[in-house]
């Protein structure tokens, strides 16, 4: 029996997903496995029992991976779950920003009571004419599964389509329209596009990407949107940008006191993936990845492990070991299984920067002895033995 924990609401679409061999706990120390949305799990005491965090979403900055990593803790995220909500909230956030249907709505808001409103308003709207998409160009900053979807939106729409992303994946390239341009410098999209559209997680390298250096090589006029991180973007500079009309309108999802209010941003309370949907989605997606890894070992969309599939657990006599990525280590444990007497059937290995995850299918169940002398091979974090009682 495992034990999962929530601490956020997850969509009961996703939690109907885990089978009869879970049970819900509001005990964290107890839990096998954690689902998350948004809260902050920085600071948090995990315990041993603890073997797994979904977060239903994309970002993972409440989350601290690097510590887990080293607990042998996987950290999933759900990636292209929440992909479509995102991409419709960008669409929309080009269609309020390039028409000046905001201001106009405000001003409806504000005569509402005047009788005369309907006459008074064919005078007042030339105040919020605005452009059409159509024909307009479009850069895109990070094509993974939400730049693509937005990318091939886009061109649907009749709209020149610029991507840029030096590490676009196989299955990215894929989807990708023949009609986008792929661009190998960041400086193309700034110099042409009349819309630019930030989707790259929050790392330390991409923190600040859009500077007052970037809002310079930019068109005038240009109308920025990031569905993405606030960190992303110096908003300051945006702010600056704006008053100077180098900036025509910046659209985020990301509320805060340099943003909110201020006039030529259109800020919108983090709505990107708060669909009915996406929801479901993100949650079924998040089960899914935790029930595989706790009853089978394998790893899909983690943010601190590689990926790593060895197949449908038969036997319950599957190991798996979180170790250093460095020489040798492989070495010493198969020479360490060797030694017991027990035979390999299957294996497989794959590492992520410092971090190695190895998994072994046994003819015969590992002694204790066995998985002991494993854990103390330096540089070994955690041991784990599937399909067992945990």
């Amino acid at each position: 029996m495992y034990k999962y924990a929530c601490l956020n609401n997850i969509s009961q679409k996703g939690l109907d997903k885990f089978s009869d061999i879970y049970e819900v706990t509001e005990d964290l120390q107890e839990a096998n496995g954690i689902l998350v949305r948004s809260a902050s799990m920085h600071g948090m005491d995990f315990s041993d029992d603890l073997l797994a965090i979904a977060r239903a979403g994309a970002g993972v900055n409440n989350i601290p991976i690097e510590d887990l990593a080293k607990k042998g803790i996987v950290v999933f995220n759900t990636p292209g779950a929440n992909a479509n909500g995102v991409k419709e909230l960008v669409f929309a956030g080009m269609l309020l920003a390039s028409r000046d249907i905001v201001e106009g709505v405000d001003w409806v808001r504000a005569n509402w009571n005047n009788e005369d409103i309907a006459k008074i308003a064919e005078k007042e709207k030339k105040r919020f004419a605005g452009t059409e998409l159509q024909g307009k160009k479009i850069g895109i900053i990070g094509l993974g599964a939400i730049g693509v979807q937005v990318a091939n939106t886009a061109v649907n729409l009749g709209m020149q389509v610029y991507g840029y992303d030096p590490y676009v994946s196989v299955d990215s390239a894929w989807h990708l329209s023949s009609r986008i341009t792929h661009v190998m410098r960041i400086e193309d999209i700034y110099d042409v596009c009349d819309y630019i559209t930030i989707h790259v997680p929050a790392l330390p390298s991409t923190k600040g990407m859009i500077d007052e250096h970037a809002i310079a090589l930019m068109k005038t006029g240009v109308i920025l949107i990031n569905m993405a991180r606030d960190s992303l973007v110096d908003e300051e500079a945006v702010v600056l940008a704006l008053r100077a009309g180098k900036i025509r309108r910046y659209v985020s999802d990301f509320p805060n006191s340099t943003v909110a209010g201020r006039r030529g941003c259109i800020t919108i309370p983090h709505l990107g993936a708060s669909t009915e949907e996406a929801e479901d989605n993100c949650a079924v997606m998040a089960v899914e990845e935790i029930s595989d890894y706790l009853e089978n070992g394998n790893i899909k969309n983690s943010v601190n492990y590689p990926n790593c599939d060895l197949g449908t657990c038969e036997t319950g006599n599957r190991i798996s070991v979180f170790h250093e990525n460095k020489a040798n280590m492989i070495t010493k444990l198969t020479s360490i299984i060797g030694s017991s007497e027990t035979n390999i059937a299957s294996m497989t290995s794959k590492s992520r920067g410092e971090v190695e995850y190895t998994m072994f299918d046994l003819d015969s169940a590992p002694a204790a002895a066995l998985l002991e002398e494993i854990r103390n091979i330096p540089g070994v974090f955690r041991v784990r033995e599937i399909c067992r009682a945990e």
